[in-house]
């Protein structure tokens, strides 16, 4: 959510930095609705006070035997009580106008972000490993897993497209992977473990910026509640309408969960395989904090995720993303975007934002500074340390034999119960 202050004192930076979004120039649009909104008020305040000032002299007119004056000042009260509740409804309604366009409007990026329309303008900034030699042609997962426990055919008959059934050791290799990695995070970096809702409220998701632009891309049950596409929802608005104690900040959460996306906006892309699924498993890192702690939050939260491919030994690269391909809220992003030999392509594993105080605004989560009387919105980041069905791709395509087996990477070995190789058995 933007600040209309911030749009009344410099309207043309305001549209200059939503220019790099893709935004056509809205200032002029919303300072005319927010002066329209501001003079309805102005006039609402002033009958208020009127109202209020004529039913006191009401009193002291008919105190002083002045009938005609408390008369007229009678009518004039009763032409305010139906005046007063047109303009109440008139302020109401352009507010919410203004919050409405407020709220559809994507973050703005920060100066360092590169320009650029879309991924192919997205700036590397560093590679980490060297992507391994094979003595084979090496497999893509889809064609490698079935044979150890990646069951397509099963989950698709199960709920469709785009769900996997796992067996035997694979589901093993997935949960040893969910809990090395939130080990990792808790216990290495920091993180405090949390345990969340699946199911969240209408606000929830609007906190995180994913209503009402997004809504399609969402799961919503029959009873109104909407299921997560990330821990990021619930993990984000624990702190939603809370002045947090500003001696706790930075407050760093992570959470594994399963995830729930249509992928509505993704149709035709990786429909093979494991890569984009409607349901799927991550830890999300989030970090609340107060705006001068943010840039060194984000940068810590990436080398976390960087720290879980580097244990495992996957090679990878980072990239910071253009201005055309960021989120929706976020101001910066990186993605970590991982070696897969099978596809000879570096893929998205994990994407690390800095939202500022965007999401704060929308969720109404504040600090008080020290020595400050006055409260001041937070700033959130949040990331995957990592999508666990992707770092499983990644595993299966980067340590796969070529009789169709599948070395355990040795930091995985003590989550594996003596389990050093997955092979072929279905």
């Amino acid at each position: 959510m933007h600040d209309i202050r911030l749009i009344r004192e410099n309207p043309e930076g305001f549209d200059a930095g939503l220019a790099r979004r893709g935004v056509a120039p809205v200032a002029a649009d919303i300072l005319a609705l927010d002066e329209q909104r501001r003079s309805v008020a102005t006039r609402m305040q002033e009958g208020q006070n009127r109202r209020n000032e004529a039913s006191k002299a009401i009193g002291k007119a008919m105190g002083q035997g002045d009938t005609a004056t408390a008369d007229a000042l009678k009518a004039e009260v009763a032409q305010l009580k139906d005046v007063l509740p047109a303009l109440e409804a008139e302020e109401k309604d352009l507010t919410a106008q203004l919050q409405s366009v407020l709220a559809s409007l994507p973050n703005i990026p920060v100066a360092e972000v590169p320009e650029g329309a879309d991924e192919t303008e997205n700036l590397e900034v560093a590679k980490w490993g060297t992507p391994g030699t094979f003595a084979f042609e090496p497999r893509e997962h889809a064609d490698l897993g079935p044979a150890l426990g990646l069951d397509f055919e099963t989950g698709a008959k199960l709920s469709g497209a785009r769900f996997t059934f796992l067996k035997g050791q694979m589901a093993r290799l997935h949960r040893a992977l969910a809990q090395f990695m939130l080990d990792t995070q808790t216990t290495t970096n920091g993180y405090m473990e949390c345990n969340v809702p699946l199911l969240v409220k209408d606000e929830a998701v609007f906190g995180t910026g994913q209503l009402p632009k997004f809504a399609e891309d969402l799961f919503k049950t029959t009873d109104g509640r909407w299921l997560i596409p990330t821990a990021e929802v619930s993990l984000t608005n624990a702190v939603q309408d809370e002045i947090v104690d500003v001696e706790t900040l930075p407050l760093r959460m992570t959470a594994l969960t399963p995830c729930f996306r249509s992928e509505a906006g993704s149709a035709g892309r990786d429909t093979r395989g494991f890569i984009r699924q409607h349901q799927f498993e991550k830890v999300e890192l989030v970090t609340v904090c107060q705006p001068d702690q943010s840039q060194a939050e984000h940068e810590k939260m990436v080398a976390a995720a960087e720290g879980i491919l580097q244990a495992l030994e996957l090679p990878y690269r980072k990239v910071l993303l253009c201005s055309g391909d960021m989120g929706f809220t976020a101001n910066k992003t990186f993605d970590l975007e991982v070696w897969l030999p099978g596809q000879g392509a570096y893929r998205e594993i994990s994407s690390v934002s800095n939202c500022g105080d965007f999401q704060a605004r929308r969720m109404n989560a504040r600090f008080k500074p020290e020595g400050s009387k006055k409260t001041e919105f937070l700033h959130t980041l949040n990331g995957s340390g990592l999508a666990v069905g992707r770092t499983l791709v990644a595993v299966l395509e980067n340590y796969q034999q070529e009789d169709g087996s599948v070395l355990v990477p040795e930091a995985l070995k003590p989550w594996m119960g003596g389990i050093e190789k997955l092979e072929p058995c279905f």
